[in-house]
């Protein structure tokens, strides 16, 4: 009996477009790697390095809105003709906002608050596009801890994955097995909403994915 003949597939390329310049205002390499998964890959990283620091009464979905303007603001006037892409994740218990852990003692209580709670994690994305109009998207995605023992809480401590973590924890890592569920973006808890930061480059002029070229 013979073979069937196995057909190679090729798909027809299409020309290379040119495509603008894109800023990246943010010096966290989660962001970088969430960006390269889906084939984007910044022409520069330029972080804004603006004050962080929360107004009065000012809440979790305004501070991450107004963080993430700003810094794209920011970098967009030093990159005039560019598409700038800020961004700002605020993990949140109602109105409480979680701190970027530094310190052992910080992580701790930020573990011990979330265990067997439900919290939020807020990202808010704004692009500056290259005529200068700038857009915003806030998404939040629902998490929900399993109650934690003082024998796991300790352990990931020793993980040093905490450290400058905002809610002090990675869900990319050892944290994935305290996460009872969620409900929303995942790729959000890590630091960027890839669906609607991918949706927001394409309508300022980024055709697509940014495939690799043979």
């Amino acid at each position: 009996m013979r073979k069937p003949i196995e057909k190679e597939c090729r798909v027809k390329k299409s020309p290379p477009s040119v495509q603008p310049i894109l800023v990246l205002a943010s010096a966290s390499e989660r962001r970088r790697n969430l960006l390269e998964q889906i084939n984007v890959v910044p022409n520069l990283i330029d972080p804004a390095n603006i004050e962080e620091a929360r107004r009065k009464g000012e809440s979790p979905r305004a501070l991450a809105e107004r963080l993430a303007r700003e810094k794209a603001a920011t970098v967009a006037e030093r990159h005039r003709g560019a598409i700038v892409l800020g961004a700002d994740t605020v993990v949140a218990c109602g109105r409480r906002i979680l701190p970027k852990a530094e310190s052992p003692e910080q992580a701790r209580h930020c573990l011990e608050l979330l265990s067997g709670r439900r919290h939020r994690v807020v990202s808010a994305i704004s692009l500056v596009s290259p005529v200068g109009a700038m857009r915003s998207r806030v998404v939040v995605t629902a998490v929900r801890f399993k109650r934690l023992n003082a024998v796991e809480v300790e352990a990931y401590l020793q993980t040093c994955e905490w450290q400058g973590k905002a809610g002090g924890y990675a869900i990319q890592g050892h944290a994935a097995i305290f996460v009872a569920w969620i409900n929303g973006s995942y790729s959000n808890i890590v630091g960027l909403p890839l669906f609607e930061t991918h949706a927001m480059l394409t309508s300022a002029g980024l055709t697509g994915l940014r495939l690799p070229s043979d």
